[in-house]
C-alpha cells in the first residue's frame, strides 16, 4: 500500500482518481482549497484537509510516496479576463508544491495537464512532439508549470508525468462533472434534456467537417483516472515524460447532441450562433505515447455509454435525494 497526497481531489478528475487509489487499497489525503471543488466529492476514506496548495509545506513530509497534482482554475475565458488570478495559482501553487516536495523529500509527481497547451492544432491527431503554442493564459499556464517540471526533474531528480486531457467527460458512481458555471459541451446537452436550459447554442455550422460543426474527442473520466494511476508507477527519476490522454476518435457536437436525444430520450433544441474566436474545427488526441509508455488503452470509448453515465449522475444530483450542487477542478 502507498501514500498519496491529491491536490484538487474535491474537484471532478481528482475525486475519481482519488477514488480509484482508494479501490486500489492505497491510502489518499486529498487537498483542496474547495475555492471550486466541494467537500462531498472528496471520497469515503480519504483524509481531507482543507487548504491552499501554496501552504502544501505544512502537510507534506516525507510519509507520501507521491503527488497527484489537480489543483488549478480551468476556465479559458475566465483567463482571458483575470490572467493574474491563472499565473498566481495555476503556476504560483505549483512552484510552492514542487518547493514543498523537494523538501520533504518526496519525488514523485503526476501532474493534470491539457490540451491547451497546443493551441491550434498543425496536425490530426495532436502528438506531443507537436508545437506547443497554448492560445489563452489558462493553456499558457499549464504549459509553463509543464517547463517547471522538466526542469525540476532534470535538476533535483524528480519522477514526473504530465498527462495532457482532452475533453474528459462521463461520470464514475457518485463522482461526475459539476461546474459552477458550466462550460463544457455534454453536461450542457444534459441540462437542456432536463429542462433546465432552453436550448443549446452550436457555435459555428459551417466548419470544414462532415456536418460542419467541431469535433472532439471525449475520454471516459474513470479511463483517465486509470491512466494516472499508470503513471505513478511509470515514473522514473530524473525523467518528466508527457503523454496525450483521448481515445483517439472525434465526436462533432452534433452528434453529442444526437445521442444526447438518444440516451435520455428527450427533445434537445438547438440553435446556430456565430463561431466563438479561436475554436480550431477538430482536436483528436495521439495516446500513442500513453498506450506504448504507460501499456494504457482507453476502454470506454463508445460515446453514447460515456453519457449514459454522465446522464445518470446528473438526474441523480438533480434529484431531491442526490447529493446536490457540487462543482470540480476539471480539465481540459
Amino acid at each position: 500500500m502507498s501514500n498519496y497526497l491529491v491536490t484538487g481531489g474535491a474537484g471532478y478528475v481528482g475525486s475519481v482518481v482519488a477514488q480509484h487509489l482508494l479501490e486500489a487499497g492505497h491510502a489518499v489525503t486529498v487537498l483542496d482549497n474547495l475555492s471550486t471543488g466541494f467537500r462531498q466529492a472528496v471520497p469515503a476514506g480519504a483524509t481531507f484537509i482543507e487548504g491552499d496548495l501554496r501552504d502544501a509545506h505544512r502537510w507534506l513530509d516525507a510519509t507520501y510516496d507521491a503527488v497527484l497534482h489537480f489543483a488549478a482554475f480551468s476556465q479559458v475565458g475566465e483567463s482571458v479576463q483575470q490572467p493574474e488570478k491563472y499565473w498566481t495559482n495555476n503556476v504560483g501553487g505549483t512552484m510552492a508544491l514542487l518547493a514543498a516536495m523537494r523538501t520533504a523529500g518526496v519525488r514523485r509527481l503526476v501532474f493534470s495537464s491539457t490540451a491547451a497547451t497546443y493551441g491550434e492544432p498543425v496536425n490530426t491527431p495532436i502528438a506531443e512532439t507537436d508545437p506547443t503554442a497554448p492560445t489563452s493564459p489558462y493553456g499558457a499556464t499549464k504549459l509553463a508549470v509543464d517547463h517547471m517540471i522538466t526542469g525540476e526533474a532534470a535538476a533535483h531528480g524528480l519522477a514526473a508525468v504530465s498527462l495532457r486531457y482532452f475533453n474528459v467527460a462521463g461520470a464514475y458512481g457518485s463522482h461526475g462533472e459539476r461546474h459552477d458555471p458550466e462550460s463544457h459541451l455534454i453536461p450542457l446537452v444534459l441540462q437542456v434534456a432536463q429542462g433546465r436550459r432552453d436550448a443549446i447554442s452550436v457555435y459555428g455550422d459551417d466548419y470544414p467537417t462532415p456536418d460542419g460543426t467541431c469535433v472532439r474527442d471525449y475520454l471516459h473520466v474513470a479511463d483517465l483516472a486509470e491512466a494516472h494511476l499508470l503513471a505513478v508507477a511509470a515514473a522514473r527519476p530524473g525523467e518528466h515524460l508527457i503523454c496525450n490522454l483521448g481515445n483517439g476518435n472525434g465526436f462533432s457536437v452534433r452528434e453529442v447532441i444526437e445521442t444526447v436525444r438518444k440516451v435520455t430520450g428527450h427533445p434537445v433544441p438547438e440553435v446556430t450562433a456565430a463561431r466563438r474566436d479561436g475554436d480550431p474545427a477538430v482536436l483528436v488526441a495521439s495516446a500513442r505515447t500513453a498506450i506504448d509508455r504507460l501499456g494504457w488503452r482507453p476502454t470506454r470509448t463508445d460515446l453514447a455509454d460515456i453519457i449514459a453515465d454522465a446522464w445518470a449522475f446528473a438526474r441523480a444530483t438533480t434529484s431531491p435525494d442526490g447529493p446536490g450542487p457540487a462543482g470540480g477542478t476539471s480539465q481540459r
